[in-house]
């Protein structure tokens, strides 16, 4: 084939020596981010001696390879500017040999845009072009087109192992200077082995999920567990910075349609491919995955477009009022917390819109990343009026609307339990707790965190029921003063009035060895309301229990109190409880029911206005709902 007659962007590939001998002394060049960094550009530029590669400002949004040195080897010839203070980067600008710019990730684009961030050269890993010159910009669409638009100077590295991808990712190769065929493959990340405590994390992040969510993916233990655990849900919709393997996993087992969004319906939208050679070859011209850059994915606004858009974050640490410390150092992408305030205000923007703090309970020495306070580590997350789930292997403690002293107690509720007494004490010395705070030593090693279960009553109304905790106490007193005097009579055979924070404290800790209690909730506006609770507290004479149940006026004649009777059996017979006793008062028709619907035969004696029942129990013991 004749000069003449070969594609006109083959006429424009080079070897990288050409494209090196065009750059001059004091120059701004653009690298390529992340997984689309252009390697051999960037490998012969590092092995270079030429005497113009000298006093370089090398701008890369978030630096991921290996051959881009930042030691003092490097300082005559180049520093490195970067966005993202993760990875490989967050020693070095400790250590004052990388600058950090910081910067809201929606924002970057712009800063090219309008040259705020001056650019001379671009350097820009490509898909090979088709007949015509198309190419596109495959697994990263940040800021490449803007800083193509301002270099005076743009090559396009060539890499046959970057795919095709959808989106705003297309590009000709009239926009380039000069091209270079690679000779290094792209950077693959291998997947994330997952332990049993981060797939337990995982596991109740994904209880928080509902069907037909938008959520926010990232990289790491915790979504690669959190794939398997959303399998079973329906109609999820993405809108992410990044996509890995395991969001693959996710898309491809069928629980994605995307078909309940409002912007870029029926597409999973992201910014960013980080994963295997196997990711990489599925994203080849696939419809499914649209590609678009992150002033778009990142921006608060197109979050909020979503409902119940649900953002994950893993942390690092939290303290007992709220505040967040986020990862740092080498190997971690998580985000920073510009980012992690982007992502909260589009939770916020967004209808029934969810934030996400998750973390094991434990670092991988064995101390609590629940802590007094986080004043002590970097990258601190302190909007804490913003503050909704975190989220352990422990459980859900929901923050929203709750006081200093409420948040403490749910945090405590979801550490290790060999770490909640030290937690308790602290607080207490640090006035965060009251002084006369009840802590129940091997309670926390006894919660039953398998007694779980979520179903739907009558009217449709969802509720889930678990064990009870001392974080439960404020939501107890606020359904004890929902109910009617009459009410009240029917449950404690008392007109009470009050139920002071030392009478409710010792009744919502419990041994659960002796007492079992399990509480409905709901949710309303984001908050999980107490609507019921029913218990058994063991007889001191025989293997019976006696069994009390209360439920919430707006919520009765639903079959919530039968429910709870017939959890309650199963849990007692699993423990070798042979039968339950109860009063009540002749005139409370509703819970006689409730007892006469039970699965074994009830005997009644009727004295001084009280049925005195006994329900003895026979048969196999049946598997309750959720174990």
């Amino acid at each position: 084939m004749s000069h003449k007659s070969l594609p006109e962007y083959q006429r424009k590939i080079v070897p990288p020596e050409t494209v090196l001998e065009k750059i001059k002394p004091g120059m701004n060049i653009f690298l390529g981010t992340g997984v689309a960094e252009p390697r051999t550009l960037v490998k012969h530029l590092i092995s270079s001696s030429a005497n113009n590669l000298r006093d370089l400002e090398l701008i890369q949004i978030l630096s991921l390879g290996d051959a881009l040195p930042v030691d003092e080897r490097s300082s005559s010839k180049y520093r490195l500017k970067t966005f993202f203070s993760g990875w490989l980067a967050s020693e070095a600008i400790t250590a004052g040999r990388v600058d950090f710019i910081p910067s809201r990730a929606s924002r970057i684009p712009w800063l090219f845009k309008s040259g705020i961030i001056d650019v001379d050269a671009a350097f820009i890993q490509i898909s090979p072009p088709d007949d015509s010159g198309f190419s596109s910009f495959g697994v990263s669409v940040d800021a490449a087109r803007h800083a193509m638009e301002h270099a005076s100077l743009v090559v396009g590295e060539i890499n046959e192992h970057v795919p095709c991808t959808h989106g705003d990712t297309v590009v000709h190769t009239d926009a380039f200077d000069y091209l270079v065929k690679a000779t290094e493959p792209p950077i693959y990340f291998s997947r994330w082995p997952v332990d049993a405590v981060f797939d337990s994390v995982a596991a109740n992040v994904a209880s928080i999920v509902e069907d037909g969510s938008c959520i926010a993916f990232l990289i790491g233990p915790l979504f690669e567990a959190l794939s398997k655990h959303l399998m079973h849900k329906r109609n999820l919709g993405i809108h992410s910075i990044l996509i890995t393997d395991a969001l693959m996993d996710l898309i491809k087992s069928g629980a994605v349609t995307n078909r309940h969004k409002s912007l870029f319906s029926h597409k999973s939208v992201v910014s960013y491919a980080m994963g295997t050679p196997k990711l990489m070859k599925w994203l080849d011209r696939n419809p499914l995955v649209e590609f678009q850059g992150i002033d778009i994915v990142s921006n608060p606004g197109s979050m909020g477009l979503n409902d119940h858009f649900i953002t994950i974050i893993q942390a690092r640490k939290v303290d007992l009022t709220g505040n967040i410390a986020l990862h740092t150092g080498r190997g971690n992408v998580n985000p920073g917390p510009g980012e992690a305030q982007e992502a909260f205000t589009g939770a916020a923007l967004s209808k029934g819109g969810r934030s996400i703090f998750a973390l094991p309970s434990r670092n991988r020495e064995g101390k609590s990343n629940i802590l007094l306070s986080v004043d002590d580590f970097p990258h601190q997350f302190t909007n804490r009026e913003s503050l909704d789930l975190i989220i352990t292997e422990y459980g859900v403690a929901s923050m929203r609307g709750r006081s200093t002293r409420e948040r403490a107690l749910a945090l405590i509720d979801i550490a290790h339990p060999d770490d909640r007494g030290a937690l308790v004490t602290m607080a207490k010395k640090a006035n965060i707790l009251y002084s006369d705070q009840i802590y129940l030593t091997d309670s926390g090693h006894r919660y039953p965190a398998n007694i779980s279960c979520t179903h739907v009553f009558k009217e449709r109304i969802p509720v889930h029921f678990r064990v009870i905790r001392p974080s439960d106490e404020e939501e107890m007193r606020k359904l004890f003063y929902r109910f009617s005097g009459q009410a009240v009579y029917y449950r404690y055979f008392n007109p009470i009035k009050t139920m002071p924070h030392i009478t409710m404290q010792e009744y919502v800790n419990v041994d659960y060895l002796h007492v079992m209690s399990i509480v409905g909730l709901i949710e309303e506006s984001g908050i999980e309301r107490i609507i019921a609770e029913g218990r058994y507290a063991l007889s001191k004479d025989r293997p019976y229990a006696d069994v009390a149940f209360i439920v919430d006026e707006k919520f009765q004649n639903t079959g919530i109190g039968s429910f709870l009777l017939e959890m309650l059996i199963k849990i007692a017979r699993r423990r070798g409880i042979e039968g339950f006793t109860a009063d009540v008062l002749t005139e409370n028709k509703p819970m006689l029911k409730v007892f006469e619907k039970a699965p074994f035969p009830m005997r009644a004696v009727v004295r001084s206005g009280t049925y005195e029942l006994t329900i003895p129990f026979s048969g196999e013991v049946e598997t309750i709902d959720g174990q």
